[in-house]
């Protein structure tokens, strides 16, 4: 499965928990809030000042 930017978070976290110890490392500390869960990746990294497209590039490695 191939993440995208639109993806959201809750869904990813849902899908691939062992992806939450990428989104952490970057920055991501309230992954279990309720505006996480609702979020896209994309929306996530801008309230966070997180360049979106280095995360994917990690999210998606195997």
């Amino acid at each position: 499965m191939k993440i995208e930017k639109t993806m959201i978070i809750g869904e990813l976290l849902e899908r691939l928990p062992e992806k939450a110890d990428i989104l952490t490392e970057a920055g991501m500390h309230c992954l279990n809030c309720a505006i996480a869960h609702g979020e896209t990746i994309e929306e996530a990294c801008e309230a966070h000042g997180i360049d979106v497209e280095e995360l994917l590039v990690e999210l998606n490695k195997k």
